[in-house]
């Protein structure tokens, strides 16, 4: 073995510990979410017990009974770009079903495979975790 094949072992053997505890943590949170969402229990969440799991969200974070969730009741949930973008009357707020909008615009992101579903690995992507974010 060479002294480089040698090095490039060693750095790989160093490093593993430090990378398997992130890749861990990931999914556990990926795992929560779909156990969270997912009312029939069958490992995987798809649209409507989604957007049931949102409703409730917007319910519970919609604290000044106007029917609506401003950037101070998303808790950062949605950039103000993301926000201005969502909201098609331009008020500076969303509705119930702007939220859920942006909810299906997620969920059709993060199910790359067009399958209806998204399973723990597609929840752990990028667009899993934005999506993520609206469930919690």
């Amino acid at each position: 073995m060479t002294s480089t094949t040698q090095n490039v072992l060693l750095a790989a053997l160093l490093a593993a510990p430090f990378a398997l505890p992130v890749a861990a943590e990931a999914q556990p949170k990926a795992d929560r979410t779909i156990a969270a969402v997912d009312t029939d229990s069958d490992g995987t969440i798809d649209l409507a017990e989604t957007k049931a799991a949102a409703a409730a969200v917007f319910d519970k974070l919609e604290k000044d009974a106007d029917n609506t969730l401003d950037a101070k009741e998303l808790k950062g949930r949605l950039s103000r770009q993301e926000l201005k973008k969502a909201d098609p009357d331009n008020d500076g707020t969303l509705t119930k079903d702007e939220y859920l909008a942006v909810v299906e615009a997620r969920f059709k992101a993060a199910d790359p495979d067009n399958d209806g579903t998204i399973d723990a690995k597609e929840m752990r992507s990028p667009a899993g975790k934005a999506l993520a974010k609206l469930l919690k």
